[in-house]
């Protein structure tokens, strides 16, 4: 979930995110008549500055609903930057700015009267490094839910057990729920976030290098876990790790500079890429 990293600030520090407007509308869910078949995720020649510097150049690229997306490239690419991009994260960082249209089930995500709260709702993450709340595992699940509302501890406990039995964590804590979440191993944490992430019941879940910090075993659980969770939710995971990619994913964008140089069916993206780019950086040579 994480949408209240944005009171943590980036990297952790003191911080308050402070959206253009005081939350002067709820976010709109999609209509009766909203198509699955539509992209979710719509950019278009959209942009991210940083002060004078271009992180994401022009970027048209349509998410699927449902699918697994990967995003590739080398690092300083701007897949990061996009990937915050579309939960306003980036807000944060001093003179970043956007140009072009990100939008949600058709609504521009950076339209003045776009409640950021209630964005991040609806769009959850999972950082690079496990980061759980210095609280008891229960907490650490029930943490989004409270805030959103819900109260009274035996919603609260279905909430938890539905969570960490999705990300395949309830039979190995189910007798520790009452412990620190700090005493987990650095594979149940990062699964621990993932449950904190679906316990508010996102549509989308926004994934950042999410097994890079992992041992093999760990990085395998994980990676089956997004298996299991395609099609409940629509998944972006930026990874270095290009057999990760093609092991996970639906559909594949490779970044370089920017800009997005090539998206696709991932299995034509690593056995017939169109562009030399990206010919030449799944087979290493550069990056």
């Amino acid at each position: 979930m994480d949408l209240y990293e944005s009171e943590k600030g980036v990297n952790g520090a003191n911080a308050r995110f402070d959206a253009p407007l005081a939350r002067p509308t709820l976010w709109l869910r999609a209509t009766e008549g909203h198509e699955k078949s539509e992209p979710l995720i719509r950019a278009k020649e959209f942009s991210v500055f940083y002060g004078e510097k271009s992180a994401v150049d022009r970027v048209t690229l349509d998410v699927q609903t449902g699918k697994v997306t990967a995003i590739i490239g080398p690092s300083g690419c701007g897949k990061s930057t996009y990937l915050r991009a579309i939960n306003r994260m980036n807000d944060l960082i001093p003179a970043c700015r956007t140009s072009g249209v990100l939008s949600l089930e058709e609504q521009d995500l950076y339209a003045p009267q776009v409640d950021v709260v209630a964005l991040r709702k609806m769009v959850g993450m999972v950082f690079q490094k496990p980061n759980p709340f210095p609280k008891s595992v229960f907490d650490n699940v029930a943490f989004g839910p409270r805030i959103h509302g819900t109260g009274g501890r035996a919603a609260l406990a279905e909430i938890v057990e539905r969570s960490l039995r999705r990300a395949a964590l309830f039979d190995e804590v189910k007798d520790r729920l009452s412990d620190s979440a700090l005493g987990l191993s650095g594979g149940q944490q990062q699964r621990l976030c993932i449950a904190r992430a679906i316990a508010i019941e996102p549509k989308i879940l926004l994934m950042d290098e999410p097994a890079s910090a992992l041992d093999p075993r760990s990085t395998a659980r994980i990676e089956d876990l997004i298996g299991e969770l395609r099609g409940d939710y629509t998944i972006i995971v930026v990874t270095h790790n290009m057999q990760q990619a093609a092991r996970v994913s639906d559909m594949t964008a490779f970044f370089y500079e920017g800009r997005l140089i090539e998206f696709g069916n991932t299995d034509e993206i690593f056995t017939k890429p169109r562009e030399k780019a990206t010919e030449d950086y799944i087979t290493g040579r550069f990056g």
